[in-house]
């Protein structure tokens, strides 16, 4: 096993300029969700020349890969992530997953038979509010999968995410167009929908659990100030801590855009964007070896208590995952505070040399991890019950 890691840590360390280069690029191009043409073609490219047996555009996804290592009983999935926020770019730092993710694949991938492994790299698309992950699940992506895992970056380093369960929903309101000012009593206002609905969600937040979530936006607001908005629409993410508790928010907001249809005569239509992501139940044993692997690379994990870590929660589609087999889904601090996911700030974060650095051991730590998993006896057996 230390001669294996070793190996492991050497690949990734001589790979590690292509690598951060590879992570720039991607930065440097930041794709939408299902749009992610040049970055997973850059991934899917990187590993094929790397000796692993690359296939795109499965799950019927066409930016989405799976690149195969090895041939052994025990397979681990690693996925990388590569979508871009709107406006803002790699805010969420995918650019440093989707390295990490091709620096552990061709780690293992000359390692695999001699571990009893089959690595396996999943390019998994549209991951901020797409549910790409979910959509390779259904379809049999994952099916023979043992084991999966991930890094993320952050503000500080984790050993898991704090998440929470997601509903992405869009709402269209469909109204009567007049002119506003002739012929206002002629018209039906679907912006004022809108505002009642939002109104109502800002009493529901007094009574939602402490880690209840509701916010959206309004994408379609009207076309002309003299003109009776006809179609108005807008997106909104509804989070709870578990499914189960999400299922019971969801239609205490379904009823407030009801609200507003009825307060002013529209007609409302929701629909949901994706499926709904699910909590993260986090692979204990999985978990401790990473913290020790990351740890022994002179990774430091911040000593937040839980409970206010879950104050930060987001949410991710590999929870869905998580949920179907074991997984993991560290976070790697990149020391930018105050800059948080989600900011132009973090952004420009996601490629210091910090970022930089993250990569290579985010890589070397899912490498280890992996191989710890494959020669310690105990987990070993256990993943392999799982019927993946």
């Amino acid at each position: 096993m230390t001669d294996a890691k070793a190996a492991a840590k050497a690949s990734v360390d001589g790979a590690a300029g292509a690598l951060v280069e590879l992570s720039h690029l991607i930065h440097d191009h930041p794709e939408l969700g299902f749009e992610e043409e040049r970055s997973s073609a850059w991934l899917a490219d990187f590993l094929a020349d790397a000796g692993l047996d690359v296939e795109t555009g499965i799950a019927d996804l066409p930016t989405a890969f799976v690149a195969t290592a090895g041939h052994g009983p025990l397979t681990i999935g690693i996925c990388a992530e590569y979508d871009a926020l709107p406006g803002i770019g790699h805010a969420c730092g995918h650019n440093v997953i989707a390295a990490a993710a091709i620096g552990a694949g061709i780690a293992l991938a000359g390692l695999a038979d001699d571990l009893g492994l089959t690595v396996k790299v999943f390019g998994t698309p549209a991951e901020e509010g797409g549910g790409g992950k979910i959509l390779m699940l259904q379809r049999g992506a994952f099916g023979g999968v043992h084991a999966a895992m991930m890094v993320h970056p952050a503000p500080m380093e984790q050993a898991s995410m704090p998440c929470l369960a997601v509903s992405h929903l869009d709402v269209h309101y469909t109204g009567k167009a007049s002119h506003a000012s002739a012929f206002p009593e002629l018209g039906i206002n679907a912006a004022d929908a809108i505002t009642v609905a939002q109104v109502g969600i800002g009493l529901l937040r007094q009574h939602i659990g402490p880690r209840d979530r509701i916010h959206g936006i309004v994408t379609h607001g009207g076309d002309a100030p003299n003109v009776v908005p006809e179609a108005t629409s807008a997106t909104f993410l509804v989070r709870s801590p578990t499914l189960a508790s999400l299922a019971e928010l969801e239609p205490r907001v379904r009823r407030c855009f009801d609200a507003g249809a009825l307060a002013t005569g529209s007609s409302v239509k929701v629909t949901e964007v994706c499926p709904a992501y699910s909590e993260m139940c986090s692979d204990e044993e999985l978990e401790r070896l990473y913290h020790d692997n990351a740890t022994a690379l002179g990774r430091v994990f911040s000593d937040v208590p839980k409970e206010i870590a879950q104050r930060f929660a987001g949410s991710t589609d590999m929870a869905n995952v998580s949920l179907a087999l074991p997984t993991i889904h560290p976070m790697l601090g990149l020391d930018c505070l105050p800059a948080v996911n989600h900011q132009a700030e973090f952004a420009a974060a996601a490629i210091t040399p910090t970022a930089d650095r993250a990569v290579v051991d985010g890589a070397i730590a899912m490498a280890w991890t992996s191989i710890d998993a494959a020669s310690t006896a105990s987990v070993r057996d256990r993943l392999l019950a799982h019927t993946g």
